[in-house]
């Protein structure tokens, strides 16, 4: 696949971001940036315009869905992909998440080795 995905990762977690980080730095196919809050992803992501938004779900001040939520309402971003990585995976807990608009729930912890691939694999245009 030689087109680059951008890739926005939102977490307020500080060792999350870290290892996120470490894991998609040499996939030549992704482009990643990293912000530690909603407010600092807003900030930015009209001008980033990225293919894939990978939201923590707990986050202070504003959380991932409230993010998610003001993200969907920006027309520069109506063709982006939204996904979630959060430790709450309870059938209910995807559902709510999924009826947000969020096309993958990521579980935390998650392996590092394929996260590329997790997240390749909710890339624009598949399924």
């Amino acid at each position: 696949m030689s087109n680059t995905q951008r890739l926005l990762y939102v977490d307020d977690d500080a060792d999350i971001r870290m290892i996120v980080e470490f894991a998609l730095e040499d996939e030549p196919d992704l482009e990643v940036k990293i912000c530690a809050s909603g407010v600092e992803a807003l900030a930015m992501v009209e001008a980033y315009q990225p293919h894939i938004v990978l939201l923590d779900v707990m986050m202070p001040n504003m959380d991932g869905p409230t993010t998610l939520k003001q993200m969907q309402i920006m027309p520069a971003l109506a063709n982006t992909t939204f996904a979630f990585m959060t430790a709450k995976v309870q059938p209910q807990e995807v559902a709510q998440l999924t009826q947000l608009g969020a096309k993958k729930v990521i579980a935390k912890p998650f392996d590092p080795m394929t996260l590329a691939d997790t997240i390749r694999s909710i890339g624009v245009g598949n399924d």
